[in-house]
């Protein structure tokens, strides 16, 4: 079967075909507009591509609850146009087809578990670290959702002792993404992420930031896999010491050779390299598919 499968980032979209094992089969990219340009790029994107399901993993916040009004609608995003805009609504009057609905990193997070790093595990978290910093959980076999979403990218941090930055979330200041998000990178240094020299302070404070995200995490959910993605996390020497700061922060507490012997198995980069958003959208159509049988 063909699936349709939706990244809607604020900075650009993707959109591609896959099928029921993960595969894409096509793909095309454009920049994120305003939103009636956008979704009309999508819709003239899958409009002969004969899909049976479409999942659409999308920036946020969103809205997730299946009993809201307002469900499929992206909320209180900073991106011009895009605040209470009611995407999955307008994608329904077009296809008469299961759509799958959530947070794009909650779909990276459900294609992992499917097809990549976590594949046959029952929980494991997505972290993309690139423009922002968004979390996807998947808990007990199943995303996992609540009051809203998770937006662990806004977690609280305890400032490095050398960082006098004063962060670049619009909403919280030196949060996780006002600290260690590309454009944070960019503001304190002057240079983009991947200019930066592998000795420069900057890994260090980037590792620091990062690693009292996933030790809380771990503290708090237990997963089996963190899976780091997301521009920032090209940088692969930023790897050894996140899991390093992680231990440092546990300090033996969590008694598990995941943590201890086992971390460059644990805190890993994505199975699925660049391809885990578009194919947890993929994922996404499949299940909404699946439920709808």
């Amino acid at each position: 079967m063909l699936i349709g499968a939706v990244e809607a980032g604020g900075t650009k979209f993707v959109c591609g075909v896959g099928n029921e094992n993960g595969e894409i089969l096509d793909r095309v990219s454009f920049p994120t507009e305003q939103p009636e340009k956008t979704l009309a790029q999508v819709v003239a994107y899958f409009k002969d591509k004969q899909i049976e399901a479409l999942g659409i993993g999308s920036f946020g916040p969103i809205n997730i609850d299946r009993e809201s009004s307002e469900y499929g609608y992206v909320t209180t995003t900073p991106k011009p146009g895009w605040t209470n805009y009611p995407v999955l609504p307008e994608l329904k009057k077009i296809f008469n087809i299961p759509l799958g609905w959530d947070t794009d990193v909650n779909a990276a997070a459900l294609g992992e578990a499917t097809w990549g790093a976590a594949k046959g595990s029952d929980s494991c978290l997505y972290y993309t670290i690139g423009t922002g910093v968004g979390v996807g959980v998947f808990a007990e076999g199943k995303l996992l959702h609540g009051l809203v979403h998770p937006e662990g990218g806004h977690v609280l941090t305890r400032r490095h002792p050398n960082d006098t930055y004063a962060g670049k979330c619009p909403y919280h200041g030196d949060c996780l993404e006002g600290m260690a998000a590309g454009p944070g990178i960019e503001e304190r240094w002057g240079v983009k992420a991947s200019e930066l020299p592998q000795d420069h302070p900057a890994w260090e404070m980037e590792a620091f930031y990062i690693g009292q995200a996933l030790a809380s995490a771990i503290l708090l959910l237990s997963p089996k896999k963190i899976i780091l993605g997301g521009g920032v996390m090209h940088q692969l020497h930023l790897f050894p010491l996140i899991r390093e700061q992680v231990r440092k922060n546990l300090n033996g507490y969590v008694a598990s050779a995941a943590v201890e012997a086992g971390i460059d198995d644990y805190i890993v980069p994505p199975g699925l390299g660049d391809n885990a958003g578009l194919s947890g959208s993929i994922a996404l159509g499949l299940k909404a598919y699946q439920e709808a049988q």
